[in-house]
């Protein structure tokens, strides 16, 4: 066997061991038992903004430090700027230096998650359990008690004080 179809049949065993390890990655998925909405992208359209609709519809990112809910520590629960469900008390809120609003615990049952391979590499996004309104990508680099960071987009909550 030359070195070329080596490489060749390396390749397809390398895909063949990783590729239901990827295929089970990337299913992996949260489910609440929230009652869930549904509207279609002109119904979104007349209740969202377009940076709303972005990122609740389209999956996209606010840029860092835009967000004036980044600096907001009163006390109170963010709601979905979707649908309204409550997703984070205030008390579970943290300054994580990133630019986001970041939280270390969503509402037990309000927030679904599932894998993200859009850089590559795999990341959990979590998403509004009512509406499906992508929120942001939850990491394991937060405080204790969970060790967790919700980095949400402030765009996509809205804050109601207590």
């Amino acid at each position: 066997m030359n070195r070329r179809g080596f490489l060749r049949l390396s390749l397809v065993a390398g895909l063949i061991l990783v590729a239901p390890r990827l295929l089970k990655a990337g299913s992996e998925r949260s489910v609440s038992m929230i009652e869930k909405i549904e509207k279609t992208d002109a119904e979104w359209r007349n209740i969202l903004t377009d940076a709303q609709f972005d990122v609740l519809r389209n999956e996209g990112t606010e840029p860092p430090f835009s967000s004036d809910l980044n600096k907001q520590y009163g006390k109170g629960v963010y709601h979905c700027a979707g649908c309204d469900l409550e997703l984070f008390s205030s008390e579970t809120k943290f300054d994580s230096g990133t630019g986001w609003p970041s939280f270390y615990a969503p509402i037990e049952g309000h927030v679904e998650t599932r894998r993200d391979f859009k850089l590559i590499l795999p990341r959990t996004e979590y998403h509004c359990a009512r509406c499906g309104g992508h929120q942001g990508h939850v990491f394991k680099d937060g405080p204790e008690p969970t060790g967790l960071r919700y980095c949400n987009n402030g765009v996509a909550l809205k804050f109601i004080a207590a």
